[in-house]
């Protein structure tokens, strides 16, 4: 029997269609219909979407969005800011650690009054490491001067992502937006949505640009000042017309939405009631368990118990007056919040709950909290169940027993702890004698003996079998034979990314010696400060005691993009010369959160944010030469390498050691392979990055106290092939050998030529 949806919304006056698609979706839906002008954004999950679906609408020429790939959360936040200050429209997507990134940010684009909308995908703010949904990031958001609004599923994704637009720029108010919704919830769950069928409708609600009279740093017949340093009493004055903003943006909202649910039959009142009308006990919860709740209480009701439930859709202002209204009948509530306010004695919502009914003298209401739902745990009926049986306790007994605690952790049990199921590595297994490295003192440089490899195999491997790589992922195998180069006991730390999510995964570990892992942008920086603290507890003698004669080498393995995000602090390390390596493992791409373009994916190549279609095809701009960036820092030692090439690579490995145990940071670069998004076969990953290396692509060389050397060249050797013969391998890359493509192939095949000459040159005049 055909589904009746019109009896499930009032009477539009707008055409509608219904489509059937995820939050993330809908969320770039409502950004190509607004069609922006910019975003600026970086991949992080479960965000990366939005971004990803607006490329694929642009590679066919839905919009004209011009999209911004940032080298990091904290730079997309200022591309976003100063495309707003040029009075244009602004959008982006993000989550958690991101948004954290970009925190600092967020008063400013507020204090300033430079309207933009902003997605934050909620997820577990790191650490440990999660990427699931709760509201850890969200409340970190609630003084930044944002209004925020709340969505408990796709389509409130969709309609609030237009309103957020019209609230940012209505005159009363003039502030950034947040449109927030639950990570891996809503974001990726697929539901039946209304969306206006023509865009001349959606911008006959938003306006078709921004409002007339906001200054912007474009207007050439009137320069402004754009953040100026401000003393007191101007600073005071500020801090409180933005204020006055906020609340301002109550009543707005209140009559855009009243003007939308005229168009779409649609309402979203600033505070969602389900059976409020008589309800004795009631629950608080937001965005998408909201949704589930409301069958708890369809449940009560019909049992008798005169349950209720309310969800804010507006957090900022935070909704105090209608809360008290809404619990003046009430005599007991639990509150969820989705996040904790460590030491706080109660999560935000808690306690602005009972803010709100202390300011509007409704303080006969039993209230009590619970933090639910960290880390991406499900909120279910059961636990709604426990929520309302707490109200009704409370209520009988007209006193809370517990005021605040979490719910759904489990007690720890001792016989379930985590154990060492592999022994530590033995140290004169690790020090083989093998290899030898002698200082050349006429030269600078270093000699390196290295035995046939088959000799070097029965070194333990630092990483145990077991880890969750891709079949054909050649991070690993990279990593190993760099690993046989190095003598003795070794520290890693990992930057977030393939090689740390697929060997870490509590209480599990693939790693054999100690590892670190810290967040994807300070990983240089963080094991800096271990590579201190050893040497100093070293210098006072501390180790003596438990008899350590050797040394460790300490090793950054970063990759999927980390160098962009992560150059900075690596560059800091480098300059201060620390005695370390960083090792990258260059996939090409960010293949941890599903194959982003980085500023190491070469131009022309696919991935899931340089998509190939009429309008585009593939990235747009040069690969980032980090070898030669890291070079530029004066460090010891900087090589390329490849597993096709492997004495060439533990050769390598063994000069790292040395440098990093003796004098300075070192860096390397290793290119790996990673067939599924590159789109190759599982077992040819040691022959595309071989061909990546003949055709000149990826030199392998080492710059060796400034000095460049070539280790590898292919045109001495006979064995140079054309820059087609590699990309002919790859599906991310076929589409550069169509003949509509051939300009950009020659593009890419003169910048290949150029660096090799350049690098040729350096090799040639060692003062270069």
């Amino acid at each position: 029997m055909a589904i009746d949806y019109s009896k499930e919304v009032r009477q539009e006056r707008v055409k509608q269609r219904m489509v059937y698609e995820s939050g993330n979706e809908m969320a770039a839906y409502a950004a190509h219909q607004i069609d922006y002008h910019i975003m600026g954004y970086f991949p992080i999950s479960p965000s990366t979407e939005v971004a990803q679906h607006l490329d694929l609408m642009k590679t066919e020429g839905k919009h004209g969005i011009r999209l911004v790939p940032s080298d990091g959360e904290h730079s997309s936040a200022g591309i976003c800011y100063g495309a707003s200050t040029g009075g244009g429209r602004v959008f982006n997507a993000t989550s958690a650690q991101g948004y954290l990134y970009m925190l600092e940010q967020m008063p400013v684009q507020s204090g300033t009054r430079f309207p933009m909308v902003l997605n934050l995908v909620c997820r577990s703010v790191s650490g440990p490491l999660n990427i699931h949904g709760d509201h850890s990031d969200l409340y970190f958001a609630l003084n930044t001067g944002w209004p925020i609004l709340m969505c408990r599923d796709p389509q409130a994704v969709y309609d609030m992502n237009l309103m957020a637009l019209k609230l940012a720029e209505d005159p009363e108010v003039r502030l950034p937006v947040m449109v927030a919704y639950d990570g891996y919830f809503t974001s990726h769950q697929k539901r039946r949505v209304q969306t206006f069928e023509d865009r001349a409708d959606v911008m006959a609600f938003v306006g078709e640009k921004s409002p007339e009279g906001f200054a912007n740093a474009l207007d050439r017949e009137n320069p402004i000042t754009i953040g100026p340093y401000m003393n007191e009493p101007d600073y005071m004055n500020n801090r409180y017309q933005m204020s006055q903003a906020m609340y301002r943006a109550e009543a707005v909202f209140e009559r855009i939405s009243a003007e939308y649910t005229e168009l779409t039959g649609r309402e979203y009142p600033v505070l969602d009631q389900y059976r409020m009308d008589d309800a004795e006990v009631a629950v608080f919860v937001m965005n998408s368990a909201s949704e589930s709740i409301k069958d708890v209480v369809d449940e009560l009701r019909a049992k008798g118990i005169k349950a209720g439930s309310i969800a804010p859709n507006l957090i900022r202002p935070f909704p105090q007056r209608q809360i008290a209204e809404a619990l003046k009948h009430v005599r007991a509530i639990t509150v969820g919040d989705r996040a904790d306010s460590c030491g706080a004695h109660g999560g935000n919502m808690l306690n602005e709950v009972k803010a709100a009914l202390f300011t509007h003298g409704n303080r006969d209401i039993q209230v009590m909290g619970r933090v639910y739902g960290l880390g991406g745990k499900e909120f279910r009926a059961e636990d709604g169940r426990h929520f309302f049986d707490l109200a009704i306790e409370a209520a009988a007994r007209n006193e809370v027993a517990v005021p605040f605690d979490f719910y759904g952790h489990t007690p720890g049990d001792p016989l379930q702890s985590p154990k060492r199921l592999l022994k530590p590595l033995n140290f004169d297994d690790l020090k083989t004698g093998l290899i030898t490295v002698t200082p050349n003192p006429e030269t600078g440089k270093l000699a390196v003996k290295i035995p046939p490899l088959r000799s070097l195999t029965k070194k333990p491997k630092r990483l145990a079998p077991g880890h969750g790589a891709c079949p054909g992922c050649g991070i690993f195998s990279g990593l190993e034979l760099f690993f046989k180069g190095i003598e003795g006991d070794i520290v890693t730390l990992f930057h977030t990314g393939c090689a740390m999510v697929t060997t870490t995964g509590y209480p599990h570990s693939s790693h054999k010696a100690t590892y670190l892992h810290n967040l994807f942008q300070n990983g240089a920086a963080t094991l800096s400060g271990l590579v201190e603290m050893f040497w100093e507890r070293k210098r006072r003698g501390e180790f003596e005691a438990f008899g350590l004669q050797e040394d460790f080498t300490f090793v950054m393995v970063t990759g999927d993009g980390g160098m962009d995000i992560g150059m900075g602090p690596a560059i800091g390390a480098a300059l201060r010369g620390h005695r370390m390596i960083i090792v990258e493992y260059d996939n090409e791409g960010y293949m941890n959160t599903g194959a982003q373009l980085s500023y190491s994916t070469p131009l022309g190549h696919r991935t899931s944010t340089s998509g190939v279609g009429q309008a585009q095809q593939g990235k747009s701009f040069h690969h980032k030469d980090t070898a030669q960036i890291m070079a530029a820092t004066n460090i010891p030692y900087v090589f390329t390498g490849s597993e096709a090439y492997p004495q060439d690579l533990v050769k390598k490995a063994a000069k790292a050691h040395w440098y990093a145990q003796n004098v300075g940071l070192v860096y390397g670069k290793i290119l790996i392979a990673c067939p599924l998004n590159w789109l190759s076969p599982d077992d040819q990953g040691a022959n595309i990055v071989d061909a990546a290396v003949s055709s000149n692509f990826f030199p392998l060389y080492e710059v060796e106290q400034g000095i460049t050397t070539i280790t590898y060249n292919p045109e001495e050797k006979n064995k140079k092939v054309p820059v087609t013969d590699w990309l002919k391998r790859m599906g991310k890359t076929r589409h550069l050998l169509k003949p509509e493509n051939e300009a950009a192939l020659q593009d890419f095949e003169r910048e290949v030529e150029l660096r090799w000459n350049r690098l040729k040159a350096k090799h040639e005049h060692p003062d270069l």
